[in-house]
């Protein structure tokens, strides 16, 4: 295991101000199919640069996009972060955070990374529940809030397979029992199949969707670290995307060298299925752009050893050239340390005609880069199942005037009014994103 490097060491002795170096490029020169990938900028003092979370004044909203209107779906939430729509209508949002995992806040690396989530609004204790939402009368309001489930483990993903609702807990994929309507589940949970978790468990998100026929699903498992400084054998099952049998909980591979994979989606035209990937750290906040990519099947996409394709990270040790070659590079760049975590199609979307084909992307972001990047929902653009051209801003405003962090967006979903629903996880609600009539 590598010692904490002495720039962490400077970081704590200076109290987590900003620091660290400053872009050279703009954010759109790390956006699209082909990114400006400038030679890493890796600095004494590492780049550390935090929005402070404050939550909404009262009053204020994101700025949506011109011909869309922005409105709370919910408030009063407890840190929503994903979401997703049952077929009646009905909103599940998971309201979560990090489970406790004592052996990634050990040393100076993980005291520094335990006071900068902090600062960024992610320390709170996880509620560990999904909550329902419903809007009955269709006013883009939910009026009943009900407790959906409860003493979950850190859960993120939730995907329904006819009665089987699937949950995705930071260290195992639960299975229950719904029925059309209800609004609260009781009974007890099976267990498919265990996860990657215990006591690191760096990246804990665990996202779930189903294959169109229903017999397969695909979790996605992020890794334990940064760049495999703990280990490659803290990595085993990581920074991965599992296919998992529904019917026997077998499982396999399907995916790897994906850092931290969170959205997942079916392109609707292609078929093909798509995640929104956050890249690594450390490297100057020009590298690495995270982004958007389709996932092929038995696909190696770099990390630990390489980023965008074939870039060598030569901080990895060993290297592993063979793996280097056989590396994918993403189909398209959504910004160096965005946080792009929401992922989900246009398909059924009732906003503006640019909304029509592509896919909405939620940027919680970053930390570590300066200037900021992310904090807004961005939509890509596609045609004929591929991204072309530059993403449009459809949800802005969450920093105020002092860089301070109102909300962060997540989870993306379009429900079932065909309006877009953004889970804000500082500050506490959904947003309701639909078009001005």
């Amino acid at each position: 295991m590598r010692k904490p490097p002495l720039a962490l060491v400077i970081v704590l002795a200076g109290g987590l101000a900003a620091c660290g170096e400053t872009a050279r490029l703009q954010v759109s020169d790390g956006i699209g199919p082909s990114p400006k990938l400038p030679e890493p900028n890796k600095t004494l003092i590492p780049t550390v640069n935090i929005a402070p979370a404050i939550g909404w004044p009262d009053g204020t909203k994101p700025i949506a996009a011109t011909g869309t209107q922005v409105a709370a779906f919910a408030e009063g939430l407890d840190h929503p972060r994903w979401l997703y729509v049952l077929p009646n209508g009905d909103v599940l949002v998971a309201e979560t955070n990090a489970p406790p995992k004592p052996d990634d806040g050990k040393g100076i690396r993980g005291w520094v990374m335990g006071k900068v989530m902090g600062r960024a609004g992610a320390k709170v204790p996880s509620p560990n529940r999904i909550t329902l939402l419903r809007d009955k009368d269709h006013d883009g309001i939910a009026e009943t809030r009900t407790v959906f489930l409860e003493n979950l483990n850190s859960p993120f993903g939730m995907t329904l397979v006819g009665n089987d609702l699937y949950v995705a807990d930071t260290d195992r994929l639960l299975r229950f029992h719904y029925e059309n309507g209800e609004t609260a589940i009781k009974s007890q949970p099976m267990k498919v199949i265990d996860l990657p978790g215990g006591t690191l468990n760096h990246h804990w998100t665990k996202n779930v969707i189903a294959s169109k026929d229903g017999s397969k699903l695909y979790v996605t498992v992020g890794s334990n670290s940064n760049v495999a400084e703990n280990g490659m054998d803290k990595e085993e099952g990581r920074a991965a995307i599992w296919e998992v049998d529904r019917a026997t909980g077998n499982h396999r591979i399907f995916a790897s060298g994906i850092r931290n994979p969170n959205g997942l989606a079916w392109e609707p035209r292609s078929g093909a299925l798509w995640t929104a990937v956050n890249e690594r750290d450390e490297i100057g906040s020009d590298l690495v752009p995270d982004y958007i990519t389709s996932v092929k099947d038995g696909g190696f996409y770099g990390w630990p050893y390489s980023y965008y394709g074939q870039h060598v990270d030569i901080r990895v040790e060993p290297q592993n050239p063979d793996l280097v070659a056989k590396a994918i590079a993403p189909d398209y760049a959504v910004g160096p340390h965005t946080a792009s975590l929401g992922l989900t199609f246009a398909e059924g979307n009732r906003l503006p005609a640019q909304f029509k084909e592509g896919a909405f992307v939620g940027q919680h972001g970053s930390w570590n880069r300066k200037p900021h990047s992310g904090y807004k929902v961005i939509f890509v653009p596609f045609r004929a199942g591929k991204p072309t051209g530059q993403p449009i801003d459809v949800l802005t405003g969450f920093l105020n005037n002092e860089e301070k962090a109102m909300g962060r967006p997540v989870g993306v979903v379009i429900d079932q009014q065909g309006d877009l629903l953004v889970a804000d996880d500082v500050g506490n609600k959904v947003w309701r994103v639909s078009a001005i009539k």
